[in-house]
Order: structure tokens, then sequence, then C-alpha cells
């Protein structure tokens, strides 16, 4: 066979499906310098199945965006060492199938804790100082000086004080903000030293008059915010979430803000992404929604890119991940081994 005879395809040993990558990039430069073979798929998951399973084939390693990484295409990248998600929601990745097929799922902790913390403030000032309404009656040529609220003195209630809570915890404190926290792993000492009182999760919800969520999405907090934990809010409080859309029933908080059972909420996030364009979310008044954008700073993106390029290129040279999120991959992995088998 001669040279124009072969078509054999080159050889890709990491998959970016992550949309604010792209060839050239620093990211793409690191993993080039390191010996490695790149693609770059951000749509993957809107690829015929065939198609899909025929780019996955062979890959080494994949750094993931909040696209969907499914059982199917985890068990069609036969030669997978890693996944790494750019960001610390993994959600989108089939968890349970990477762990049954020995594949570490790792996290870039850290990289986006500062541009989500800032992002919430942006939502709940927005809010406070209403001024989406501001822009849009000016556009349509209506001078209307709508009262607003000051965010110092009133009570900031957080649900989730890990990474991001705890920034968001930090930054009230410059607003002159009471904080109450709640997280089923609280750290007292974190609290003590920055004036934030526990509560429960039901108390942070009667007694907040902004409520920002940041939490993990699993089964235990799919629908945590449904219509009775809407009730126990002020009737002028704001919801804010950027954490994922799931954790909120979002059918019952339009009801609740149509009706006034709160006063309005803020979201980065949604249950279903992209957010359709008729979605209820975009065309009730008092919801203020943005498209996932909470940790799109050139910052936290260039520091999230080069903590996925370090893992990967750690891992594929033989040294053990960070920031993993199924740690019980191990054994798998030691099995499968010792058997000389492939898990399914």
């Amino acid at each position: 066979m001669t040279a124009t005879q072969n078509h054999e395809a080159p050889r890709t040993d990491v998959l970016i499906t992550t949309a604010f990558l792209a060839p050239g990039d620093e990211v793409d430069a690191l993993l080039h310098d390191a010996g490695l073979a790149t693609r770059h798929e951000p749509e993957l998951d809107t690829l015929p199945v065939e198609e899909r399973a025929a780019v996955l084939a062979g890959v080494r390693a994949i750094i993931a965006g909040t696209r969907p990484l499914g059982a199917d295409d985890l068990i069609a990248a036969d030669d997978l060492q890693v996944v790494v998600r750019t960001g610390v929601g993994y959600d989108s990745v089939d968890v349970d199938t990477a762990t049954r097929r020995g594949i570490p799922v790792c996290i870039t902790a850290g990289a986006n804790r500062q541009a989500v913390a800032e992002h919430v403030f942006a939502l709940m000032l927005s809010s406070a100082r209403r001024v989406s309404e501001n822009i849009r009656n000016l556009a349509d040529g209506r001078w209307n000086q709508l009262t607003g609220r000051e965010l110092r003195g009133a009570t900031l209630g957080i649900l989730g004080l890990g990474s991001i809570g705890k920034a968001v915890a930090t930054i009230a404190r410059g607003f002159g903000m009471h904080v109450a926290a709640y997280d089923p792993y609280f750290d007292e000492e974190f609290a003590a030293a920055n004036g934030i009182r526990r509560a429960t999760l039901d108390e942070v919800l009667a007694e907040s008059d902004f409520v920002t969520l940041h939490l993990f999405l699993d089964d235990s907090t799919r629908n945590l915010i449904d219509a009775d934990r809407l009730a126990l809010m002020k009737d002028d409080a704001i919801l804010i979430n950027t954490a994922r859309g799931g954790i909120i029933d979002e059918d019952a908080l339009v009801d609740a803000v149509e009706r006034g059972v709160i006063g309005g909420a803020a979201l980065d996030v949604f249950a279903q992404e992209p957010l359709p364009a008729d979605s209820a979310l975009l065309h009730t008044p008092g919801i203020l929604a943005t498209t996932h954008v909470a940790g799109a700073t050139r910052e936290a993106r260039g520091e999230s890119g080069r903590i996925a390029a370090a893992t990967v290129i750690a891992v594929l040279g033989g040294g053990e991940p960070p920031f993993v999120v199924n740690p019980e991959h191990r054994a798998v992995a030691h099995r499968a081994v010792e058997s000389r088998e492939v898990p399914a």
C-alpha cells in the first residue's frame, strides 16, 4: 500500500469538549509540548452515535465541559484513563459508569471560586437595584425611577458553605451583610472567624433576605428547593442560583414568583441547558437569568484549563490524579489490572 493509499486516522490522546478551549490555545500548547495529540469536539453530544463512537475510540483522556458525557461515550472510549471537568460540577459526566470502568473523574477545584462568587453579587445587586428593569424601561422610553434596596444590613443565607460559599461569605462582609449558612459538613472554624451564624436549611430560607445556593446536584439535592421550601421564604426575598439548575423545582419557582410568595430570583443555571427560548423562566417578571456564565472570566477559564492540562499530563504519565470525585475507581482499576480485563 502506498502512502497515498494509507488513510489511517491520526491518533487522539486527548479529546477536548470544553467549549471555551480551542486549537492552538494555551491548553492545547501545554498538551502538545507534553507529546500529546489533541482533538476538539465541543459539540460531541450532538454527533450521530456511530460518529461519536469513532471519535472516542482510542482516546486516552477527555477534558470535558458542561455538555453530557454519558455511559455510551465512556464505553466507546475504550482506552480512556481520565476525565477532567473544567469546573467543579460533574453531574454532566456519568460518574457511575466511569467508576465501573476504573476511570477517575477529576474537577478543576478552586479555579472559578472567585468568578462565581463575584457573579453571585452581580446577580444580587442587579435584583436588589432592579437594574435589568431599569435598563429595559429606559430603552423603551420610560423614565421610571424604580426603588431598590441596599445589601448593607440585609441577611444573606448561604446553602453550601464550601469553597465558593466561603468566598461569597467573605465578600458579603464587605457589604455589611449578616450571614447565616447551612452545610452538612459545616466549617465551624471558618464560620467563627467570619461571623457566620450556623442555621438549619429551613432556618436559612425563613430568615434570609437573599438566599444563594452552592450545593452539588445529586439525588439528595435534586428539587431540594420545592414549593414547600419556597413558601418558607420571606415574601420579598431573592433566591440566587449559580450552582446547578436541578436543585430548584423550576415550575414551583415560577409559580412562587408570579404569586408573590417570594420577591424574585436570579439564575445562572437551569435544569435544561441551553434554556429554551419559550421557558417561563425567561418570561416571568421578577426572574433574572444569565447563560451559565458565573465561572466565565478570563482568569477562571485560564486557570481551569491549566489545571485540566496538568491533570491529564500527570495521569497519562503514570501519576496520581488530583481532585478526584470518584476515589472508588481505584479498586476497580486494580482488579482490572490483576485480571487483565477491561470492566464493561
